[in-house]
């Protein structure tokens, strides 16, 4: 199997997961994007803490930015000058956030660039969240398409202003349902680079857990599908299947928005990064 689709491939992590790492320096390429996840309950603290250490050991850091967990503007301005001002950031994951409560008066991605608060402190990248298969928490009682709109608003701010802006989605098991969600985007004139999100090998129980939580709509046929087999669910899931079929739908079509793969480790950050390594090595 080829894995050139893999090469400048980005990978997540959680503060709690990182810390319990030693061979942090080694385990991806010099320069790996790294997105750090702020998730609820987590002390922004830790999350400079991790991203120090990510950016000392020679990696890009994009720390999430969730709107609805700031409490207020200013709150915002102290992530984004901690970031900058302790660990040299300039990029960001803008994302709405996983509690349906604001706890403030920021609830969307929109709202965080409105401020204006990144441009004063340099930041030049941003990246924003891609449902190809729906969102539970946004699709859930609204009307219109809330989800195609927020990409057409972020597609304009992306022509007005000089940042660099990409679309990296949830984590998917169907090349062809994220390959034509695509091909649906560039043909409404969003044409944002995007980062398909793919999980990393993990127990097949754990992936579909973790799939039914997250909503993932239409692919989780494809777990399903490999659970009624005995032997393969005894086997930990590796995304070969996922990664072969973007091979190939990316060889065949040069024109496509997709521009690499983005990793979520559900089954642990070192089983992803030893995983990803054999197979850069072997293509």
């Amino acid at each position: 199997m080829t894995a050139s689709v893999l090469e400048g491939f980005s990978i997540e992590v959680m503060p709690r997961t990182l810390a319990k790492i030693d061979n942090l320096e080694t385990l991806f390429p010099p320069g790996t994007r790294v997105y750090l996840a702020h998730i609820e309950g987590v002390d922004f603290q830790d999350m400079l803490t991790a991203a120090v250490r990510l950016m000392k050991s020679g990696y890009q850091v994009m720390p999430h930015f969730p709107a609805r967990l700031m409490k207020d503007v200013s709150t915002l301005e102290n992530w984004i000058q901690s970031y900058a001002g302790e660990a040299g950031i300039s990029e960001a994951l803008l994302l709405a956030g996983s509690p349906r409560a604001p706890q403030g008066a920021l609830s969307d991605s929109m709202q965080l660039l409105e401020t204006g608060l990144f441009d004063k402190y340099h930041f030049k990248r941003f990246h924003v969240a891609g449902h190809p298969e729906g969102n539970k928490d946004i699709d859930a009682g609204t009307s219109g398409d809330p989800l195609g709109d927020a990409l057409r608003w972020k597609q304009a701010f992306s022509s007005q202003t000089s940042a660099e802006m990409a679309i990296v989605t949830q984590f998917s098991f169907s090349a062809t349902a994220v390959y034509e969600w695509a091909a649906a985007l560039k043909g409404a004139g969003i044409s944002l680079p995007i980062h398909i999100g793919i999980a990393g090998p993990t127990k097949l129980q754990t992936l579909i857990k973790f799939a039914i939580s997250c909503g993932v709509g239409p692919s989780l046929k494809v777990l399903q599908k490999r659970a009624k087999d005995i032997s393969k669910l005894l086997l930990p899931y590796e995304p070969f299947e996922i990664v072969s079929d973007l091979e190939l739908m990316l060889k065949n079509d040069d024109k496509t928005n997709i521009s690499q793969v983005h990793v979520f480790p559900l089954g642990g950050i070192q089983k992803s990064a030893d995983w990803l390594s054999a197979e850069l090595q072997s293509a």
